[in-house]
């Protein structure tokens, strides 16, 4: 269980032609316990904010029908929501564009889910919204802000990717997470380098966290791993 108590119910409308990056950024923020609403056009999110009124909008900048910025511009124009914008446009021009349309910050591709994560936590703080802050399952603790980790109250030191492993299975004790998706989450949409890098940093993870015997963090042979209290 978590020691935080449970998210408000915060909606956010997530906008992307791409079948694939939409559905990975919504089982994400689900995960993360969000409610998530798709719009695969510029007219459909424009209609569907209407709607579902949502706390944050995840919007593309390339869309087709009417494009991110556009959207954000009327978006900006009728409510104070908070915008992220996703682009392959890095350069300072566009970035400059985006936010001079009225988002509130900007996310260029490829960019792991942890990072957009971050950024949707950042504007719900400002906006005084709950985010869950601290995560436990038994004797282990984690602190998302600080980047912490404990075992016993001890302090245990983790590089960035074993922190994305283990913040993604302590926000859901239990659940079995494929290779596949632990890629996804912590390692971002866009790795092509080999898989087995899940299970040298599962190793690494186990050894730092003195799970010698396996008990915390369990192999679901054929499938992936799941961390037990």
């Amino acid at each position: 269980m978590t020691e935080s108590d449970p998210r408000p119910d915060i909606r956010v409308l997530v906008v992307d032609d791409e079948p694939s990056l939409a559905d990975l950024i919504s089982t994400g923020l689900k995960y993360e316990g969000f409610e998530v609403s798709l719009a695969a056009d510029g007219p459909a999110a424009l209609a569907l904010a209407g709607q579902f009124q949502p706390h944050v909008v995840v919007l593309d900048w390339m869309l087709p029908g009417l494009d991110g910025v556009s959207v954000c511009r009327q978006l900006r124009a009728k409510s104070d929501v908070s915008i992220l914008m996703l682009t392959a446009k890095g350069e300072l021009e566009d970035r400059v564009a985006g936010l001079d349309a009225g988002a509130d910050d900007y996310l260029v591709k490829p960019f792991r889910f942890q990072e957009l994560l971050a950024r949707v936590n950042a504007m719900l703080r400002r906006r005084n919204l709950q985010a869950r802050k601290r995560l436990s399952v038994g004797e282990l603790a984690l602190d998302r802000e600080t980047r912490e980790v404990w075992r016993n109250d001890q302090p245990v030191a983790l590089t960035p990717r074993e922190f994305g492993l283990l913040e993604l299975m302590l926000s859901h004790p239990r659940q079995v997470f494929t290779r596949e998706q632990m890629l996804n989450r912590v390692w971002g949409y866009s790795w092509t380098g080999d898989a087995n890098v899940v299970e040298v940093h599962i190793s690494s993870l186990r050894e730092k966290i003195g799970d010698a015997d396996r008990q915390l963090i369990r192999t679901v042979r054929g499938v992936g791993y799941t961390l037990r209290g």
